[in-house]
């Protein structure tokens, strides 16, 4: 597949990603608007005529395959929006007082998890549209999303640090999870895994077993190219298992035994 640091085939990417992972959730991408008529624009994009967590909007590409853009107006409070920089980080948001006695016991509490949040400055854009990677609407997302079992997920990660390796460190907000995911790729640029949170999963509809990870076209792309170089070296996703009681020798082998 040929790639450039300005144009990525992201339709070539989702094809490879499916085919070394298996993914059952559609794979999509997330891109911001310094202008809401840019966002209006794209091709066949739905515009709510509800109002919604930025997890429905999220699950409307990753569940449905739609093509769907949003402004501050759309989302149902300023947690949302100020996640994607729709809204400020202002007093009243980071005191956190709607979380008191719900997710936290103190305010002291609230305003901890609020300061913890990591999100997309505000007053850089007006509009967020999300659709489906292979769909070429984005072009190109900000972002990827891939909603994947913790075993897809550490072969993802593993593809990711076959070459450059590097340490990831990954932290946990707790509730507004998206803040580890979409909030912190979109702010920071770095690959960005997450536990979806309450919201997500009730309001989102992401099932128990997936999890989630946020990260540029870039990155999935040299992910893609690990995994590649995993499954010649035999080891690839789904992981069959050898057996607890298996003398693990002759497994072991199969990986090491020329080393």
């Amino acid at each position: 597949m040929q790639q450039s640091a300005e144009r990525i085939d992201v339709a070539g990417l989702v094809a490879d990603l499916n085919s070394l992972l298996r993914l059952k959730t559609t794979v999509i991408g997330m891109k911001l608007f310094a202008q809401a008529a840019d966002m209006e624009a794209i091709p066949k994009i739905r515009r709510p005529n509800a109002i919604h967590t930025t997890d429905q909007i999220v699950s409307m590409a990753s569940r449905l395959g739609w093509t769907v853009g949003i402004t501050a107006d759309d989302l149902v409070g300023s947690q949302c929006r100020a996640v994607i920089g729709l809204a400020p980080r202002d007093e009243k948001w980071l005191a956190g007082e709607n979380y008191v006695g719900v997710w936290h016991g103190t305010a002291e509490d609230a305003r901890k998890r609020q300061e913890a949040l990591d999100v997309v400055p505000f007053g850089q854009y007006q509009a967020l549209a999300v659709s489906p990677l292979a769909s070429g609407r984005l072009d190109p997302p900000d972002i990827c999303l891939v909603y994947a079992t913790p075993g897809q997920m550490i072969i993802l990660i593993n593809g990711l640090q076959y070459t450059g390796y590097r340490k990831f460190e990954w932290g946990v907000v707790g509730e507004t999870a998206c803040a580890d995911s979409w909030g912190r790729a979109l702010k920071t640029g770095e690959p960005s895994l997450s536990l979806p949170c309450y919201a997500e999963r009730r309001y989102g509809g992401v099932p128990d077993e997936e999890m989630l990870m946020a990260l540029k076209p870039a990155h999935l792309a040299k992910a893609i190219e690990g995994m590649k170089a995993l499954a010649k070296n035999g080891l690839r996703y789904p992981i069959p298992p050898y057996g607890i009681q298996s003398d693990v020798r002759a497994g072991m082998g199969v990986s090491y035994a020329k080393k």
